[in-house]
């Protein structure tokens, strides 16, 4: 089995805000293209167009209708899911031929094809489903966190980011050095309260979320018209669009 490093000099990674992500699907559209026609191994799609299509892809996005605890209207959270290069990354430990492996340079976990089996025990150990067979290759694939983007010196140094990131229009995902307590990752992490995905899995996801914000909310009181009270105290957004109304 394979064994993971005791530590990483780097820990690079994503942060993704939930209160910003608009589900637009341009993060799985840019990784697809990416990995498929440029650097990356091609990821294969049988039967795209038929009746029962099979498609491999590093990053989905989930939408979730989410009630908040304070009774608030219901609201739609939109979830992207990759590999969350994971410290204790079980999926590395249960490889039987050494394909899967954490790198020590910048702690992100990859697969190496020519090694691969698609014996699938990493699928099966990963709690997040972050790891797809290709059926058309025969081997696991999953996210790189574009490993031959950011290192890439032929490319522009904006670009030198993961394809996600550098497509993602509503500035919903962030990349950096978790290991480094002044990077952008870490500093949005500690200012918004990022979390793991599922801790008490015991995996240390490398990757933080952002939890949406609370939302404004029209409320009535003592009779009042709900447009009313709110236009007593706007905050957040309607404050913005109340003075941006006042200059009319």
């Amino acid at each position: 089995m394979t064994v993971l490093p005791q530590t990483t000099e780097k820990k690079l990674g994503l942060v993704i805000d939930l209160d910003t992500c608009v589900g637009c699907h341009a993060c799985v559209i840019s990784c697809k293209g990416w990995n498929t026609e440029n650097y990356g191994a091609p990821l294969s799609d049988s039967d795209a167009y038929g009746a029962e299509p099979v498609g491999t892809f590093l990053n989905r996005v989930h939408a979730f209708e989410v009630q908040p605890d304070n009774g608030a209207p219901a609201q739609a959270v939109h979830f992207p899911k990759s590999c969350l290069h994971c410290e204790d990354a079980p999926c590395v430990t249960v490889c039987p031929t050494g394909a899967s492996y954490k790198r020590r340079e910048d702690g992100v976990v990859l697969v190496n094809e020519d090694a691969c089996i698609g014996c699938g025990l990493c699928a099966w150990a990963c709690p997040y489903g972050a790891r797809e067979l290709d059926t058309q290759a025969g081997v696991m694939k999953k996210c790189t966190l574009c490993v031959d983007r950011i290192y890439n010196e032929n490319l522009p140094e904006e670009d030198r980011v993961p394809a996600c990131v550098r497509s993602c229009p509503a500035g919903a995902r962030h990349f950096g050095d978790f290991a480094d307590p002044d990077s952008n990752v870490s500093r949005l992490s500690a200012e918004r309260g990022g979390f793991d995905l599922m801790p008490e899995m015991g995996t240390r996801p490398v990757n933080k979320y952002l939890p949406p914000r609370p939302k404004d909310q029209l409320t009535c009181s003592g009779g009042a018209a709900p447009a009313r009270a709110v236009a007593d105290n706007p905050g957040g957004f309607l404050a913005w669009l109340d003075k941006a109304l006042e200059k009319l």
